[in-house]
């Protein structure tokens, strides 16, 4: 199946690394004109690459957790290219530690920055979609917001969140022909699981009935699909890319 974006605009955030990036070059690649949200100019380099392949895109600094800033994102999006279509919330952050040692800041900074940003967001999408009558939302949870893990308590409850509030938000605008998705993956091949020892990969991947971390790549395939017209018949729902992790 070849999905087409041709005509669409999709803001995704945490566009510069991992998921994000790979969400935001493969909309491109489909047709679609991409709005790169991430902190300061750290998007520039993936719009780079868009624009060098022929495709169109914007790059905009944008602090997720600040209100201003994200209806800024918005409006830029639609003076930029006239509409917004899709919107992934994947911006996120971890701060891990266990619940008798954490510090309330970083319970507070992963809850802003995970939650609060994606619901931030996706209201500020929604006057300019529910004019047009069709949106797309896709939110970036995680594997850990549906099993748990120790030592990642503020992460896991903004993951589950996510979950909720989508499927909250999948009845609210279901009649403006606007669905809202979830995707949650599980271990993913990023930086961020890089920076962890060799031996510690291996523990993981044998807890993976596939046998072996996923890839930025097979994240933004599930993303896109529901994204796409493909998925108009699918909304309010958790699909998981987690090589049977959590089933």
């Amino acid at each position: 199946m070849t999905l087409d974006f041709s005509g669409k605009v999709a803001i995704v955030t945490g566009a510069s690394r991992g998921i994000g990036r790979a969400t935001a070059l493969t909309l491109a690649r489909a047709g679609g004109a991409v709005v790169a949200a991430a902190r300061s100019d750290h998007a520039a380099t993936v719009v780079d690459e868009i624009t060098r392949a022929g495709g169109r895109a914007l790059a905009v600094g944008t602090d997720v957790t600040d209100d201003a800033a994200v209806r800024a994102l918005v409006d830029r999006a639609l003076a930029t290219f006239g509409r917004v279509d899709v919107l992934v919330n994947n911006a996120g952050i971890a701060r891990d530690q266990l619940l008798l040692r954490m510090k309330r800041e970083d319970w507070d900074a992963v809850l802003t920055t995970n939650l609060t940003a994606a619901f931030m967001c996706s209201q500020a999408v929604l006057k300019p979609m529910i004019k047009q009558r069709a949106g797309r939302i896709v939110s970036i949870s995680s594997v850990v917001g549906q099993s748990g893990n120790a030592g990642q308590a503020n992460y896991a409850a903004t993951k589950a969140g996510l979950m909720g509030f989508s499927k909250a938000l999948a009845r609210e605008l279901a009649s403006r022909n606007i669905t809202v998705n979830v995707v949650a993956p599980g271990l993913i091949d990023t930086d961020m699981t890089r920076a962890i020892s060799a031996g510690t990969q291996s523990d993981w991947a044998a807890q993976i009935p596939l046998g072996r971390l996923g890839t930025p790549e097979e994240v933004a395939a599930a993303v896109c699909f529901l994204a796409s017209d493909a998925a108009a018949y699918i909304t309010g729902q958790v699909l998981a890319v987690n090589g049977g992790m959590y089933m």
